[in-house]
Formats: C-alpha cells, structure tokens, sequence
C-alpha cells in the first residue's frame, strides 16, 4: 500500500471545500459538496477503511487512548498517522463549514470570516475561538455553539 499517496490524495480532497467556503460561499456547488456532508462522508469511509487496515495487524501493536505512551505508539505507523491526520481534515473541515452557515444566518460580513475560516483550516480550534470571539463582540451571537 502507498501511503504517501492516500495521505497526498487525502490532504488535496479539502482544498478545493476550503476554496469554495473561503471564495465561493454563496455558489450553489459550495452547499452541493460542503454542506452536504459529502466530505464527512467520504473522508469517514476512508477513516473507517484505515482503521480496519490497522486493526487487520498493519498498525501499531500496543496503542491506545489511554497514556501519552498509547497515543503515540497509535501515531507511530504510516496508517496511523494517515488515520489520525484524515480524523484532523474532517472535524476541521466539519468545523469551517458549520462556520459558514452559521456566520450567514447571523448577517455576519464574509471577509470577517475568512481569517476564522483560514485558521479553522490551519488550526481547528484557534480559528473557531476567533469566530465566536467576533461573533460576541460585533453583537451577532454570543458564546454558545447552539444559540440563535
């Protein structure tokens, strides 16, 4: 198996949603691949098959989630790097575009977006801080996830 290969072709596959929610958030095709789940769903399927590709004795043998220890013997194959960074892409991801629509339900200005987006994309939780930092202090929402 190439993992170089299914780690590149797993880390292009968000760049272009990362583009249409950055670029193109009102474009009819954004709703159609990133807000449908379509990406969760196909980045699950290839979390699923890695897992059960480490559980059929390609991964790391004494991992777990218990201990620092555990942890990075799980990160200390190829599979489970390429499992743990695809896990990273879908919540990120996942993340952004929650993002998104909530920032135009709310009437929030698309370029004071961006740089939350941007961040989500490259640090997940610094860019959803900032989101619902400047969601509280422009007045369109408070700290809550669920709030309307």
């Amino acid at each position: 198996m190439d993992y170089d290969l299914i780690f590149s072709l797993v880390n292009a596959s968000v760049l272009p949603a990362w583009a249409l929610l950055i670029l193109a958030p009102k474009w009819s095709v954004t709703d159609k691949l990133v807000h449908s789940m379509l990406y969760p769903l196909v980045l699950g399927a290839v979390y699923i098959g890695g897992m059960v590709w480490a559980l059929m004795g390609h991964g790391a043998e004494g991992g777990g989630f218990t201990s620092i220890e555990g942890v990075r013997t799980l990160f200390s194959t190829d599979i489970g790097m390429i499992i743990g960074w695809t896990h990273f892409l879908v919540f990120d991801l996942f993340i952004g575009a929650w993002e998104a629509r909530d920032a135009k339900r709310r009437g929030f200005n698309h370029w004071l977006l961006v740089p939350c987006l941007l961040l989500t994309f490259m640090a997940g939780p610094i860019g959803l801080v900032l989101y619902l930092v400047l969601r509280k202090v422009t007045g369109k929402g408070g700290w809550g996830l669920g709030e309307a």
